[in-house]
């Protein structure tokens, strides 16, 4: 395909560094077309309008006083004005003709590009500012783009509407408060071979993780239709996870993944126009499935992980991307059809870490996806109508259906924003992340349940999952300089149980995981007895049976989709602290703890001391619970082989006999689980005093035990801790206790074996993290509140020692 000289550059001429040229959006798409198609990362065909057409459509209409006349003292504060500003200068653009050697030249090379793909072609017209997609700004949403364009007539005019597009209100704002002239950014379009994704599906893709910039993932959004729902927050999308470090040594596989309501798509309207949209309810078929098979979610991570390499080699730092994506439902292939550096996330520093924790918490009014970390309280303002924003005041928290690229004023006054629709890739997420404001996006019903004038709360610190409460819940924050912290000789682990914080988790300073608790994965997300879904015909009651039923569809066989969401939960948290160890102990529920999960009163005896009863290995080789534990162990196993996370250890909870550890074992590794085979250590909680005393049989069978002080406390007391009438004799100082303690180190030494701890004991008392250095225990986990504190004291009791700290933080 030939070069023209003149107006128009092909994307096979165009690099990083036309920026100027052509604008970031076209200097993006054509340094991809040249460099990255080789290496599988699919871009449409097209060509750029420079922006010297853009100049000279305008020298020639002299247009360029009128347009200074228009906006001249523009006071962004004043909506009304702005708005006659903005429209006065729009008009002013698009009225002027474009010159005749400019028109014959789009025309000519949109001929050629019909030739290439045929006479069907219809293609995507696409404004590209010069000051566009840089990498602390992203102008993301500013200007127009024009979608299945055909006819030279319509394609003309399509250009001289994007060149007006740099006059839109909010296009005036962002560059107002990012401090560019208005007369020296001009506009680039490009015109490119449109995508059909109105016939299939389309989305946003990270090459980081957007709340809380973890770099180690890809995250892949995506819904039916045009992208524009997506963007816009119209609606909750499908989310996925790809893991970076595996994917790459072929652990082709997805990490985690959210399935979307996807309510509505974005179709064309099938008009004469042919480029006007509407939105039409998604059948319920396609909202119960995801809108994307896992190799197409691998091939898009793949493509993002390829992309970011390139620009960070060019750029010679990492460079964090967003990429936008499209799948053509005629010829079924996965495009990319935009790409540029991420301007917010990735700007995070990972030299101080600020804790946003609420003081209490109760029932939450709303709650939806999580943008950001922090907390916020306030008055609350439902905006119904755009008409209503001049309403807004500064420190109001913003309820509203969605949110639009005009409303960008108002929400950097806000104080956060909550939305019924949208997921953590729409306008309003992107809006919230970049101005710093907790956002709460796909509530489903938040303007119906929160009123203008309501005193609520805004916490996104409590995971993926944001809550609104009502009234005004206190909080603190906390801002911890991690560099200027060591790390004891003492290995400092962390106890995790929700997926959901362990990006947030990882930034800790942390040797890996003591203890990740199956139990918070299954009762929160999977929500169903294992045995239920194995013999959902012993639920002799229709509904309950029904809902459990219900969970397995979709899949192979029903117990699929309970190894499916524990793999993902576990992978997600071993990914997390990646190639650190994280020690997952197997499901330790006690009978009437399971009995609450879906089904499963059908499965469990009723027992007066479900503690000392049937939990922990005794059950995993029993026949009442076999299969399940088979369950468990297929999970284990697709994290370990399939995930490629062969950090993840494995622990046995409430371990009775050294029998009972053979039984176990054996059954582990019929299931593919055997000690020793592609490294895997299996652990054991010391929490018996039986596994004290028999320390060295149980080394014959175990890499190393993990102390719980919480089971140890109760059964060297015998003191129920749950009981109001005898609990105030648990106390983990008392001689007894420390004593176990002591012989539990002492044992694991002998036997070469490694010891921790990861009961509250260390996290509580300062006296008990002191004992645990001077008698030499291996690791301490804690959870993360108590972290940095423990830190501290276990630095202080090294130095009594004359113990010399790592010098560097193990974050």
């Amino acid at each position: 395909m030939s070069e023209r000289a003149g107006y128009i550059r092909w994307f096979s001429g165009l690099g990083i560094a036309d920026v100027p040229l052509v604008g970031g959006k076209n200097a993006s798409l054509g340094e991809m077309y040249r460099q990255l198609t080789q290496q599988g990362v699919r871009v449409p065909n097209g060509f750029a309008i420079t922006a010297e057409a853009y100049r000279a459509t305008l020298d020639r209409a002299g247009a360029w006083p009128r347009l200074h006349y228009a906006l001249e003292g523009l006071d962004p504060a004043d909506v009304d004005d702005l708005a006659r500003r903005a429209q006065s200068a729009r008009e002013l653009v698009y009225s002027a003709p474009l010159p005749v050697e400019l028109a014959d030249q789009v025309l000519q090379a949109y001929r050629e590009l019909r030739r290439e793909y045929g006479d069907d072609l219809t293609v995507a017209v696409r404004s590209s500012a010069t000051a566009e997609d840089l990498p602390t700004a992203s102008f993301a949403g500013q200007h127009e783009t024009y979608l299945n364009i055909s006819g030279e007539d319509r394609l003309l005019d399509s250009v001289r509407r994007c060149f007006a597009s740099l006059f839109k209100d909010r296009a005036i704002i962002y560059r107002i408060e990012n401090g560019f002239d208005h007369f020296k950014v001009f506009l680039s379009v490009g015109i490119m071979k449109m995508v059909r994704s109105d016939l299939a599906c389309s989305g946003v893709t990270f090459s980081l993780d957007t709340e809380t910039g973890f770099r180690d993932v890809v995250f892949v959004t995506g819904a039916y239709g045009l992208g524009e729902n997506v963007v816009q927050g119209t609606l909750d999308p499908d989310e996925f996870y790809v893991f970076k470090p595996t994917c790459r040594s072929g652990s082709r596989t997805v990490l985690r993944r959210t399935l979307g309501s996807k309510e509505i798509k974005m179709v064309y309207s099938g008009d004469a126009a042919g480029d006007t949209t509407r939105n039409e309810p998604t059948p319920q078929a396609d909202r119960e499935r995801f809108c994307l098979a896992d190799e197409e979610v691998v091939q898009l991570a793949e493509a993002a992980m390829r992309i970011e390499e390139h620009y960070s080699e060019k750029a010679g730092h990492p460079v964090p991307m967003d990429v936008e994506w499209a799948k053509d439902g005629v010829d079924g292939l996965l495009y990319v059809v935009q790409a540029r550096p991420e301007t917010v996330a990735s700007q995070k520093s990972a030299a101080t870490l600020d804790e946003y924790r609420l003081e209490r918490s109760g029932e939450a009014v709303v709650s939806g996806r999580a943008v950001g970390t922090k907390v916020a309280a306030g008055m609350a303002r439902v905006i119904a109508d755009v008409n209503q924003l001049n309403q807004f005041q500064t420190g109001e928290i913003l309820v509203a259906d969605t949110t639009m690229p005009d409303w960008g004023t108002v929400m950097k006054t806000a104080a956060a924003v909550v939305t019924n629709r949208g997921g953590r890739t729409c306008h309003a997420a992107i809006v919230a992340r970049e101005i710093g404001v907790p956002a709460i996006v796909g509530s489903g019903t938040a303007t119906e349940k929160i009123k203008t004038g309501d005193q609520i709360t805004v916490s996104c610190a409590e995971g993926d999952v944001g809550r609104v409460y009502a009234g005004r819940v206190p909080f603190t924050k906390t801002t911890i300089d991690l560099s200027a912290l060591p790390m004891p000789a003492t290995h400092m682990m962390v106890n995790v149980g929700n997926p959901e914080t362990a990006f947030k988790t990882c930034f800790l300073p942390n040797d890996g995981v003591g203890l990740a608790r199956m139990e918070f994965i299954v009762a929160e997300y999977i929500k169903v007895h294992p045995m239920a879904l194995v013999h959902p015909e012993k639920i002799d009651d229709p509904a309950i049976r029904e809902q459990v039923e219900a969970l397995g569809r979709g899949f192979a066989a029903p117990g699929d989709y309970f190894v499916q969401q524990l793999a993902e939960g576990v992978g997600t948290i071993a990914a997390a602290f990646f190639p650190k160890p994280v020690i997952v102990r197997m499901s330790d529920f006690k009978t009437n703890e399971y009995a609450s999960l879906l089904g499963g009163a059908w499965f469990e005896p009723k027992e007066e001391n479900p503690m000392l009863g049937f939990r922990g290995a005794a059950r995993y080789s029993h026949p009442a619970y076999a299969e399940g534990f088979a369950l468990e162990c297929r999970a284990m196993k697709r994290v370990r082989e399939e995930m490629g996370l062969t950090n993840v250890r494995l622990m046995m909870p409430f371990c009775r006999r050294i029998k009972e550890a053979g039984d176990v074992l054996r059954a582990m590794a019929e299931h593919g689980l055997a000690r020793g085979a592609n490294g895997l250590e299996v652990y054991v909680m010391c929490e018996i005093p039986n596994n004290v005393i028999q320390i060295d049989a149980f080394a014959k069978l175990f890499d190393g035990f993990s102390i719980g002080s919480n089971d140890l406390t109760q059964l060297v007391l015998g003191v129920d801790r749950d009981s109001e009438i005898v609990a105030f004799d648990f106390d983990e100082r008392d001689p007894g206790v420390l004593e176990m303690i002591r012989m539990t180190i002492e044992g694991g030494r002998r036997n070469g074996r490694h010891v921790g701890i990861c009961g509250q004991a260390p996290s509580d008392y300062p006296e008990v993290a002191r004992f645990l250095v001077e008698n030499g225990i291996d690791s301490i986990s804690l959870n993360p509140d108590s972290m940095i504190k423990t830190i501290r004291e276990v630095l202080d009791a090294e130095s009594k020692l004359g113990i010399a700290p790592r010098r560097t933080k193990a974050a």
